[in-house]
């Protein structure tokens, strides 16, 4: 293991915070150059939910006259640049807590920064294909039975959008977190199996602030990936405990138990596409 002092210390990390940032302002000026493009891909959910609701023109609104550049060409290349740059800030993160780790877990570099990118995009990814689209028809369309006609500000929109994607990355970052706490050495997985009845407890808290809407469904639509996630970070943390003892996990078992569980799955898949069904919110939840 490497000797640094507190200074060097200090240092260390102040020039990992320059590299991650310059890294940040490359990926706003690459992203501020497609930034018409990239509106119509984030203003997108919203056009939907309003095309569905009737609302004719689907369109969002500009009130104050600086919103549309302040959201269009700074906050969104901003965001966006966000998720571009993750494997680079995630590289600079590793870089600096590597030269406290041991030569073996310094092997899990490449792992961890595309577990933890990919974890990050793969979130906000959820929440604009699923998590954001749900919440936002709900809310959209929970004033119509009154008479009330949706008029959605560009900079409401964009808060809405920027909470629920950051929020729902940074939570499925879940098991990088659980990953970097057995390795080094502050949690176990036996402790945390113990205590997953309040690890779930939190979840669902969690799921139910990041979630715009106040129904179950758009809930349990993050949390139980979450829940799910918890569980992985778990697995991770005891295979490293397992490398740590010189032990080795039975992975033809629980390969046959995985490959079941596909072919289960791939079995529904297929029946839903044969039979024309889909998910319902009311018993008994399929539907043709």
């Amino acid at each position: 293991m490497l000797r640094m002092s507190f200074m060097e210390h200090l240092e260390e990390l102040r020039s990992r915070i320059i590299k991650a940032l310059l890294g940040l302002v490359v990926a706003f000026v690459v992203c501020i150059s497609f930034a018409d493009k990239l509106w119509t891909i984030i203003s997108d959910p919203a056009v939907d939910a309003l095309r569905h609701l009737g609302v004719n023109p689907p369109e969002l609104v500009q009130i104050t006259a600086q919103e549309g550049f302040m959201v269009i060409w700074f906050e969104l290349p901003l965001l966006c640049a966000v998720f571009l740059a993750s494997p680079w800030v995630v590289y600079q993160v590793w870089a600096f807590i590597a030269p406290g780790l041991y030569k073996r877990e310094r092997r899990w570099a490449l792992p961890f920064i595309l577990a933890t990118a990919g974890l990050f995009i793969g979130g906000g990814l959820f929440a604009y294909f699923l998590a954001f689209r749900y919440g936002l028809t709900f809310l959209l369309g929970i004033g119509m039975t009154n008479h009330v006609r949706p008029m959605v500000s560009i900079t409401e929109y964009f808060d809405l959008f920027v909470n629920v994607t950051l929020g729902v990355g940074v939570v499925f970052e879940m098991p990088v977190v659980i990953f970097l706490l057995t390795l080094l050495r502050l949690a176990s997985p036996r402790f945390l199996l113990r205590h997953s009845r309040y690890a779930i407890l939190a979840i669902v808290i969690i799921a139910a602030i990041l979630t715009p809407t106040p129904d179950a469904f758009n809930m349990m639509l993050v949390a139980v990936p979450m829940c799910l996630l918890y569980f992985v970070g778990v697995f991770l943390g005891y295979l490293v405990v397992m490398r740590r003892e010189g032990q080795k996990f039975p992975w033809k078992p629980v390969l046959r138990v995985a490959i079941i569980v596909l072919l289960i799955a791939a079995a529904m898949v297929f029946a839903f596409q044969y039979f024309h069904l889909h998910v319902i919110r009311k018993w008994p939840f399929v539907s043709r």
